[in-house]
């Protein structure tokens, strides 16, 4: 029998999942080969929030304008990519025709090509072992893979709290070889559907310095990046960021009078910027070296709240 606060649905048709804690609620969507909502190949199927509602803000949701499962970034909330030297785990080392990894994907096959496409749906050759466990206001996802002398058991636990939640990330090498990778978390924060303009804030705990003027009305104001213009279709606001210092950045829109404060137990290793009209994204990248037979943990805590108004 499935908790009455939480349960197994399908939303157009592809499985999610419910959790609350009273004050906030979390609708989920689950990995699945044949019927989930994401396919790709990019980012890890697990913990991918559609939906995430606190005192009457929704703070995610599809910032995209077609939702196809095989499409790389058609996938909503805060998701996650891992890259070893700009590519899939394994990629320099395998021949066409033999497989590599993408951590929380499952193995893939590597075409005869010239470089590795990020943004291309590789064929997928083994989607590995996954598990599911729930409570009422958690729920952990497990994966586990082996190929080409690499291998992982995987596990991302979302945790609601009084007002956010966290998600907490074990991985442990299983394999022969190092998994020597940097992961980060897109943060596709939609708040209350609202557009990117002179409303929204992104405040770092650090004087960011970007690599290259930002264009399209961006700005850097103190330790914010805020926006002298609301972005039409088409524009992108995006920089490398340096100068960085703690894990630690929040997103706010004054309209929606709504915010979100984002704090990882790792150190950063890089930050990319990235907006556009309908989403404005920090993305903190954290680099993790697991030898043969060692396990890592991280952490990565979001704090929501509500902003008074003028």
């Amino acid at each position: 029998m499935i908790p009455a606060l939480l349960f197994l649905a399908l939303a157009a048709d592809y499985p999610q999942a419910t959790i609350s804690n009273g004050a906030v609620t979390a609708k989920i969507m689950l990995p699945d080969a044949e019927k989930g909502s994401y396919r790709g190949t990019r980012f890890d199927w697990s913990g991918i929030i559609s939906s995430l509602t606190y005192k009457d803000h929704e703070y995610f949701g599809q910032w995209y304008p077609k939702h196809d499962p095989k499409i790389h970034d058609a996938i909503t909330g805060p998701v996650e990519e891992f890259l070893s030297n700009d590519a899939g785990l394994g990629y320099a080392e395998a021949k066409p025709g033999e497989v590599f990894i993408r951590i929380g994907v499952g193995a893939v096959r590597k075409p005869d090509e010239k470089a590795y496409r990020r943004f291309e749906t590789y064929e997928i050759v083994d989607p590995g072992d996954r598990t599911l466990h729930h409570g009422k206001d958690w729920i952990e996802f497990g994966h586990k893979i082996y190929a080409a002398g690499y291998g992982y058991e995987y596990r991302k636990r979302i945790r609601l709290e009084r007002s956010g939640f966290t998600i907490e990330h074990v991985l442990k090498n299983t394999g022969t070889k190092t998994i020597d990778t940097v992961v980060y978390n897109h943060n596709f924060f939609v708040i209350d559907n609202e557009v990117v303009g002179p409303d929204m804030a992104i405040r770092f705990a650090w004087t960011p310095i970007p690599d290259k003027p930002f264009q399209n009305g961006g700005e850097i104001l103190g330790q914010e990046v805020r926006y002298t213009k609301e972005l039409k279709a088409g524009e992108t606001v995006s920089a490398d960021l340096s100068g960085f210092g703690a894990y630690d950045v929040r997103i706010e829109n004054r309209k929606a009078l709504a915010g979100v404060r984002i704090t990882g137990d790792q150190p950063l290793s890089k930050l990319y910027f990235w907006s556009i009209r309908t989403v404005a994204c920090p993305e903190p990248y954290v680099h993790l070296v697991i030898a043969p037979i060692s396990t890592i943990k991280w952490q990565i805590r979001y704090v929501v709240y509500t902003i008074k108004g003028d």
